[in-house]
């Protein structure tokens, strides 16, 4: 029988795992990050009347540029940032991962290198082999902020054409501050000059500010967004990106035609209506994020600062047993492969307390 060892692979792809989190059939799940709150019932209606609508045309190609989508995203992020953004400024793809596929086949590619800060999004580095961007795995501090010294020598001296920076990180949850990213922009326009992707999938659950206002004035910088978080849309699969113009220009002559489907476009449009709604549930979401984290630390766990919808803990000598100690009492976590952490996600408050209660009987058998 054929295994993929047996096909022509590209060689930096031999040996490497595709992306994924365990899909279990357990009563919590708290391991993706996901926004556990189902769509309103007056957004499910207006999705179904805008999917209705779209399908009278679906024997057209969609509008390959989805210009009233990009505007009603510009406006979106002008609302909320109080920076001024433009349909000229946005680009919109099928979930983040794919603005970011998009970026790396404009920017990066045979030849080329792209730096991240690690741990971090591991999709990043995927992504990049996969487009045959060489990969260089950039210093971090021992409590993951971004060791900006050593981060910036990285970048004189491997002179990266992509600078991958995520805030909060992914997964340990931490922001970034705006100095930092100034820093790490500045080093890397100094080195080749090289473009430098914030991916902000979990601005809206941070305690502080989006860093979209840097683009003014940094044609190199993109901020990349998602409506899979706080827009809990993550079946829609809906990404998008702020940047100049001309970068919006540039990762067009890499994507695919009418990339984006009707169905998705109406969908994407009719959450956007419903904005206020889903931000409500983001402060829920923030409130029980923060819960976790004082319960954690009250039970004398390690918890990293978080201003993402998960929470990062620990320390654990095997940190994949205490994984399955707490799968097995009905609660499925993420090993994300951080040596002596986990990660879990900020659920609803039931959710919460049933993975607080496991959490707390495991403490109770290590001090028995």
């Amino acid at each position: 029988m054929t295994t993929i060892d047996d096909l022509p692979v590209r060689d930096e792809l031999r040996g490497q795992s595709p992306y994924g989190a365990p899909q279990l059939d357990v009563p919590v799940r708290l391991n993706t990050n996901e926004n556990p709150y189902p769509l309103p019932e007056p957004l499910v209606e207006r999705i179904a009347e805008r999917v209705r609508e779209a399908a009278r045309d679906l024997n057209r190609y969609p509008d390959r540029d989805a210009v009233e989508l990009r505007t009603e995203l510009a406006r979106y992020l002008t609302r909320t940032t109080g920076h001024e953004v433009a349909l000229a400024n946005v680009w919109a793809a099928n979930g983040s991962n794919e603005v970011i596929q998009q970026l790396l086949q404009t920017f990066g590619g045979p030849g080329r290198t792209a730096i991240g800060f690690e741990p971090s999004y591991s999709m990043h580095g995927l992504i990049a082999r996969g487009t045959g961007t060489g990969w260089i795995s950039g210093p971090r501090h021992d409590d993951f902020t971004i060791d900006v010294e050593a981060a910036t020598k990285a970048i004189a001296e491997n002179q990266p054409d992509v600078v991958f920076i995520t805030t909060p990180n992914n997964p340990t949850g931490n922001a970034v501050p705006a100095e930092t990213v100034l820093a790490l922009y500045d080093a890397a326009q100094a080195a080749k000059p090289s473009m430098v992707v914030v991916d902000e999938a979990y601005v809206e659950f941070s305690h502080g500010d989006s860093l979209l206002p840097l683009i003014e004035g940094r044609p190199h910088l993109v901020v990349s967004r998602t409506m899979s978080k706080a827009f809990g849309a993550a079946g829609l699969r809906l990404g998008y990106l702020a940047a100049a113009p001309a970068v919006v220009d540039a990762v067009q002559l890499v994507r695919l035609p009418y990339h984006l489907s009707a169905v998705t476009q109406a969908t994407a449009l009719a959450a956007l209506e419903h904005t206020d709604t889903l931000l409500g549930y983001v402060e829920q979401l923030k409130a029980e994020r923060d819960r976790l984290v004082a319960e954690l630390r009250a039970m004398g766990y390690e918890v990293t600062d978080s201003d993402a919808n998960f929470v990062q803990f620990g320390r654990f000598a095997d940190a994949h047993a205490v994984w399955q100690r707490i799968l097995d009492r009905g609660v499925l976590v993420r090993d994300n492969g951080v040596p002596g952490w986990l990660r879990v996600s900020a659920g609803t408050p039931a959710e919460n307390d049933a993975f607080l209660d496991a959490v707390r009987e495991l403490k109770k058998e290590q001090s028995a």
